[in-house]
């Protein structure tokens, strides 16, 4: 296990104006989109602990410039789709355990980078 291991933290902010922060946890590429899967990052360790994760499922607004910022997805079957593949390679990483990661817990929030 690596003793250095640093989450990648992004901090989105809602369109009231309320920051909060995620840890990317997987990437996915397809048909020319990118899509990122997140979780929040609790201040308290043991809150993290104490909950099922709630998986976030975004998509990079302009897939030619990285910078660009995430949107919520707004087509139900691609949010699905994309949401099931995560899960599943989420849980075959977690090796296939898949307690923190149930269907039903992705896609409740919707957030956006202005």
């Amino acid at each position: 296990m690596d003793e250095n291991f640093e989450p990648e933290l992004v901090t989105l902010e809602d369109e009231e104006g309320n920051s909060s922060t995620y840890e990317l946890l997987d990437t996915l590429e397809e048909n020319g989109s990118v899509y990122y899967a997140l979780v929040p990052v609790h201040d308290d360790p043991e809150e993290s602990l104490q909950e099922n994760a709630e998986l976030i499922v975004l998509k990079l607004e302009d897939p030619s410039d990285p910078d660009s910022g995430f949107v919520s997805i707004e087509d139900d079957d691609e949010y699905e789709r994309i949401g099931n593949i995560f899960i599943e390679r989420l849980e075959n990483f977690y090796d296939g355990d898949g307690e923190d990661f149930d269907g039903d817990d992705y896609g409740g929030e919707e957030d956006s980078e202005e």
